[in-house]
């Protein structure tokens, strides 16, 4: 399968500036998959060399013992019998089963910046590894390699990225139209949704994707999210401190759909654990969130201020890491996704995870608004010196809650993302925008971009169908 992140190692490739690159992500996101099966093959074939410190034990115990990148080629070199050469890719999966070879990536930019290298790990898993290997003796201690790497995170897959697998025609239509400004024809505009029903069914983790593309089975796919969700579970016992903290690690982990799907949605510590505060919760939290597990988003209240950030003990949501995994944790089952009759009666929160992963996915820090007499917008993003408001409804929905948020805060442009195909409110400077759009908003607004067009640009707009 296609994977977008492709693009971004092929940048990386051909940068003069290129030091060795590092890919985090949860487990079972694709990272050796995008790597060895992808990239090498593709622009490596026949060249490259993978190892894997997890059952490479010898490799792995001459790494802990050297760090001058010259020796670790000569010997892998000589184990592998295939010469490394600049032209060489160098594979280093599993990277926080050997600390050492972390530090050596360090030299690796420094002495031999032409040799090109991809790593993968976790980076939860090694954040345990450095705090242990601190306490042993001097030879095993470790330093993180600030300065000396790119990192790039994979996540789950997205939207688009499905698409593009799935029904690649109908991935260019929907790009086309969001580039163009444009509303798709009904008909088109409900083969999407249909499309993207299926996308909150399965998901994005490759093995479940794969799977569905391969069957057109819907319960094989869920009973591969099934195995994935208990192997997630049963992974928390690797990078927690203690007993305590694996148990409300999973608690939370578990409690995600019931905590959203409350009034406030805010994280209540004792819905999880009676009598309980946030701070008995925050290693948990941390540790699920830099695994990349969960994803965190914090209250900004009535000023949205500039840069955007949490207030001093905010109060935050959290949403799971792979929107199938979030359906199915829901209980929600496939007749929800794909008849009419179970899809009207879905709530919202299945598009609020949704969007929440989509703008992750392209590292954009995760805020919503919060005002006074219940009013909210479920995400404000910072692109291009504003604060934009994104408002996920289900349907048409009330606007009351972004009059209060103008209130507070300029009058730019403001983002609907509905199931309603796209429109343009020029009274009320506001932009809907079908959720199918979500990933090409999503990479839009990374770029510090507004909808699609920079530099105040207006064109298109002019072309967008008033349907609210």
């Amino acid at each position: 399968m296609e994977r977008l992140a492709v693009k971004k190692l092929e940048k990386w490739l051909e940068s003069p500036l290129r030091k060795p690159m590092v890919v985090w992500g949860a487990r079972q996101v694709g990272k050796t998959y995008l790597i060895r099966d992808l990239f090498a093959k593709r622009y490596f074939p026949e060249n490259s060399i993978y190892i894997d410190f997890r059952v490479e034990n010898e490799i792995t115990e001459y790494c802990t013992e050297h760090i001058d990148p010259n020796d670790i080629i000569r010997y892998i070199s000589a184990v592998k019998r295939q010469p490394v050469t600049p032209e060489t890719l160098l594979i280093f999966d599993e990277i926080q089963e050997c600390p050492a070879i972390i530090t050596s990536l360090k030299y690796f930019c420094q002495d031999l910046r032409s040799q090109p290298v991809i790593a993968t790990g976790s980076m939860v898993r090694i954040k345990i590894q450095r705090e242990t290997h601190k306490r042993g003796p001097g030879s095993k201690q470790f330093l993180f390699p600030v300065g000396k790497i790119n990192q790039l995170t994979l996540y789950p897959m997205t939207f688009d990225e499905f698409l593009l697998n799935d029904n690649e025609p109908l991935y260019d239509i929907i790009r086309e139209a969001y580039s163009s400004g444009t509303a798709l024809e009904p008909a088109v505009h409900d083969l999407a949704m249909e499309a993207l029903y299926q996308f909150l069914l399965i998901g994005g983790m490759p093995e479940a994707v794969d799977t569905f593309i391969r069957t057109r089975d819907y319960l094989e796919s869920q009973q591969i999210l099934k195995d994935l969700y208990d192997n997630y579970l049963s992974d928390m016992e690797l990078y927690q401190a203690s007993p305590e903290s694996v148990i409300r690690s999973r608690n939370v982990f578990q409690g995600i759909y019931r905590e959203l799907n409350r009034e406030s949605k805010n994280f209540s510590p004792g819905l999880i654990e009676s009598g309980k505060k946030v701070r008995d919760f925050r290693a948990p939290i941390d540790w699920l969130t830099m695994a990349h597990v969960i994803h965190r988003s914090f209250q900004v209240k009535e000023h949205a201020l500039l840069p955007l950030m949490p207030d001093e003990d905010a109060l935050f949501r959290l949403y799971l890491g792979d929107i199938g995994m979030f359906s199915w944790q829901s209980g929600a089952g496939v007749s929800a996704f794909l008849t009419k009759s179970g899809q009207n009666k879905l709530a919202g929160i299945f598009f609020e995870n949704y969007v929440a992963l989509e703008l992750a996915a392209r590292d954009i820090p995760l805020y919503y608004w919060r005002g006074k007499n219940d009013a909210e917008i479920e995400f404000i993003v910072e692109a291009n010196s504003s604060a934009v408001p994104i408002d996920v409804k289900k349907g048409r929905g009330s606007l009351n809650s972004l009059e209060k948020f103008r209130n507070h805060n300029s009058s730019g442009i403001a983002i609907k993302i509905s199931a309603n195909n796209r429109g343009y409110d020029p009274s009320k400077n506001l932009l809907t925008l079908p959720l199918y759009e979500t990933p090409f908003l999503s990479e839009d607004l990374a770029a510090g971009k507004i909808f699609g067009v920079g530099n105040n640009n207006q064109t298109g707009l002019s072309a967008l169908q008033n349907d609210f």
